[in-house]
């Protein structure tokens, strides 16, 4: 109940906000499972999609969740089959915690292939809905639900998604609380990615390939920024060679040709061909509008 220590207070907020957007604050919860609802949710972000989801959307929700899990964030979804069974085993695997939210009492195991993964739920995170118990599903109840998965979610990252996909109507909501939308693209030929391309086209989401960039996201001010990947140093090291002639016969000035830098290092015209993008990827080259022009080692 609203008034329980447990209750989460904060993430709700923004449902009483949007009342007419979204449908409003549930007015109670019944939850199974140890933990608190309120602290589990304090740092938390829903990972929803398809059904009827691809094999690569299931490995990317799955590598995704255990990822977050790893980070301390809980991993919030609904249950069903593809994206979200896969995202709560994700979680699950790396020891983190899980929360799920039903269309139906937490006593009914819905979908019935899921009855385990329920109980594992149950054990180790929550399973939550707003229906007391004894309630069955409903289509009206799947999207009443999703508000409260965007809700206890500090963000939401749509993994795949067609164009009339639920998982569509979790990221309207999310876009309603003012919450970060996060979308992972996928090929251009899957329908299964229709919608997350649609919402990237549209301007209402973010593209995400990391746990990185999903955890920066929806960090606070000043903390989780995702760090830029290291350059790799190339592998060329110090011009020797082929590759010292090719160097020593660039012009310092202005930029040669290929054809000039074979004939002045005495190198097959394909084997400097192949040489200058390496020293231009060891910073000893670069490409000008004449050709090529040595870069100094400083």
């Amino acid at each position: 109940m609203p008034e329980d220590d447990e209750w989460p207070r904060w993430p709700f907020v923004a449902l009483g906000v949007a009342a007419q957007r979204c449908g409003g604050e549930p007015l109670a919860l019944w939850v199974r499972g140890p933990h608190d609802l309120g602290e589990v949710t304090d740092k938390a972000v829903a990972v929803v999609g398809s059904r009827a989801a691809s094999g690569y959307g299931e490995h990317v929700a799955g590598e995704f969740a255990f990822g977050l899990a790893q980070a301390g964030v809980t991993v919030v979804s609904g249950a069903a089959y593809g994206i979200d069974g896969a995202a709560h085993r994700g979680a699950l695997g790396a020891g983190g915690l899980t929360v799920a939210v039903l269309a139906c009492g937490v006593d009914f195991a819905y979908p019935a292939g899921h009855q385990g993964l329920l109980a594992k739920i149950a054990r180790e995170g929550l399973v939550v809905s707003e229906y007391p118990p004894g309630v069955t599903p409903a289509r009206h109840r799947f999207l009443t639900r999703n508000r409260i998965i965007a809700a206890l979610g500090g963000g939401t990252v749509v993994v795949e998604a067609g164009r009339r996909s639920g998982a569509k109507n979790t990221a309207a909501i999310t876009l309603a609380l003012g919450r970060p939308l996060m979308v992972v693209p996928g090929p251009v030929t899957s329908a299964s990615s229709a919608g997350c391309h649609e919402l990237l086209r549209d301007g209402q989401a973010v593209s995400v390939s990391s746990v990185a960039e999903i955890v920066e996201s929806v960090g606070r001010f000043g903390d989780d920024l995702a760090t830029e990947p290291a350059e790799k140093e190339s592998s060329l090291g110090a011009p020797h060679g082929d590759a010292m002639r090719v160097y020593e016969a660039l012009g310092k000035r202005c930029g040669v040709s290929d054809e000039v830098v074979s004939v002045e290092s005495g190198v097959p015209l394909d084997r400097v061909r192949a040489l200058l993008p390496e020293l231009e990827l060891a910073r000893l080259a670069l490409r000008v509008d004449g050709g090529w022009q040595k870069l100094e080692v400083s």
